[in-house]
């Protein structure tokens, strides 16, 4: 696992891929974003590596001590880190490159999440705490930026998550700031916002309203 300090209140997932979606990054970062997690699944690799890149670094420039991940491609975040770029890990679906592999690539000081959304996934992943470092469950409502094929879990759905294993656990899936404080009283770490922070016209005031929600940060290790 990762020595690296999280702080996983506030986790930004971007979309997009002009010069608005590094400008909201760096925006959210210079709040108290504790993650920024770039995903561009449309962009060829070239392309996403150079977004990676940029975006870290305005986030680093904004707030060095934002966490700054890749969305599936723990090559990319090889690459990016090797060019000197401020990234820190990979977020991993249930597909992509297995999570020891992914730590052998990017090292002992990485950090690795990894996606789950069911009690049976969150166990599995309880399996790999060595190099694992938390994991993302949802949705917690049904959302048109990822289809994941599992059912909403709602408010419901997070404690015997939260139960099934020693990871911190941090929701996704149309959260908004109206959700944090009854989200987090269900033990998770934190919440991942999407849509409510990259197309809202203030996405710094999105970021402050989500840690008055939450505002005790959780150690992530």
């Amino acid at each position: 696992m990762t020595t690296r300090r999280l702080d996983l209140r506030c986790y930004l997932v971007t979309s997009g891929t002009d010069r608005r979606t590094v400008e909201v990054a760096a925006a959210a970062a210079a709040a108290g974003a504790g993650v920024v997690q770039v995903r561009a699944k449309q962009l060829d690799t070239r392309a996403l590596l150079a977004l990676v890149a940029t975006i870290a670094d305005e986030v680093h420039r904004a707030n060095a001590a934002t966490t700054v991940l890749v969305d599936d491609r723990a090559d990319v975040a090889f690459a990016a880190a090797r060019t000197g770029a401020p990234v820190h890990g990979v977020h991993l679906g249930t597909d992509d490159l297995p999570a020891d592999a992914a730590r052998d690539m990017l090292g002992p000081d990485a950090v690795i999440g990894l996606t789950t959304g069911t009690v049976e996934l969150a166990r599995w992943a309880d399996l790999q705490t060595d190099h694992i470092d938390y994991i993302g469950a949802g949705p917690f409502r049904r959302t048109p930026t990822k289809d994941s094929g599992r059912e909403p879990l709602g408010l419901a759905g997070y404690p015997p998550i939260v139960a099934a294993t020693g990871l911190p656990v941090v929701a996704i899936g149309d959260v908004t700031p109206d959700d944090v404080a009854d989200l987090m009283s269900t033990g998770i770490a934190g919440v991942a916002l999407v849509r409510a922070i990259m197309q809202a016209a203030d996405p710094a005031a999105v970021v402050r309203r989500v840690l008055t929600g939450c505002p005790t940060p959780t150690p992530a290790y």
